[in-house]
């Protein structure tokens, strides 16, 4: 259209320009058969303008096809993207319960282990006293039973000791006899030599 539009002007133009040749009259043949060929060739230019921009205008809808088609991309892959964040916002809030789940049973674990160790405290400090009581019952009793026990075989070895020490005294009285007896007899000192007491 803006051709047809172009070779107007320039046909007016080349009227104004020269007027003689707009004078019908003053033409010669030759010159009316000149400007019937171009006025043709015109009409030719004007139909392959034409076809150009029809072709243009073609060309024109297919890129309309194709923005339109892009535009359409571009709308369907923001939905996609769309789809996409909010998948991946669904599982990051998903991980986030999950997480906190795990947490509140980590924490439920730890103050369930932590008074399952105080009571295995509590059994251990009850074993350990109930070992230590009957440890200090046994060496009590072992003790009291030594004493008891004890005390009236202390008092018999006293009273032998006290007696062997008597009895010493006096063995060692007779003995002291023997030996003067034995200055004086020569068998009686021979046999305290035999058994060494002289």
């Amino acid at each position: 259209m803006n051709i047809i539009r172009l070779c107007s002007t320039v046909m007016l133009a080349v009227c104004l320009l020269f007027p003689a040749l707009s004078l019908a009259g003053s033409l010669s043949d030759k010159d009316h058969a000149l400007l019937i060929r171009i006025d043709e060739r015109l009409n030719q230019v004007d139909k392959r303008f034409e076809q150009i921009d029809k072709r243009f205008d073609q060309v024109d809808k297919r890129f309309d096809q194709v923005d339109k088609r892009f535009d359409e991309f571009r709308i369907d892959m923001n939905k996609r993207f769309e789809q996409v964040n909010k998948r991946f916002e669904e599982l990051r809030m998903d991980m986030n319960k999950r997480f906190e789940m795990m947490d509140k049973r980590f924490a439920e674990l730890r103050t369930d282990m932590n008074k399952r160790f105080e009571e295995m405290l509590q059994i251990m400090l009850g074993i350990v006293a109930a070992f230590a009581a009957i440890v200090a019952v046994t060496i009590s009793f072992a003790i009291w039973d030594r004493r008891t026990m004890v005390r009236p075989f202390e008092d018999k070895v006293k009273s032998m000791e006290d007696e062997i020490a008597s009895d010493r005294r006096k063995l060692h009285g007779i003995l002291e006899v023997l030996r003067k007896y034995a200055r004086k007899d020569e068998r009686l000192a021979e046999l305290l030599r035999s058994l060494s007491l002289l």
